[in-house]
């Protein structure tokens, strides 16, 4: 598994990182707090805090592109 901290403060940022994350057949998770929602959900993502940081786990060993393609949304 490996983690990354991405910032979502935006609707429009929210939809572009769905679309983005939807293209992986792998299991991706948002994290904030205390709370894990499915990162390819947009209702799962609007239920989180996106005043602050939110942690990426990527369920792949393999994941050199998709870390790529979030490197838009990286803190």
């Amino acid at each position: 598994m490996k983690s990354v901290q991405i910032s979502l403060q935006m609707a429009s940022q929210v939809k572009t990182f769905v679309s983005i994350v939807q293209k992986y057949s792998y299991d991706i998770d948002l994290r904030s707090d205390r709370y894990v929602v499915d990162a390819k959900s947009i209702l799962g993502i609007f239920s989180l805090d996106l005043s602050k940081p939110i942690n990426v786990e990527i369920h792949a060993q393999e994941c050199d592109d998709l870390l790529n393609d979030l490197k838009q949304f990286e803190k």
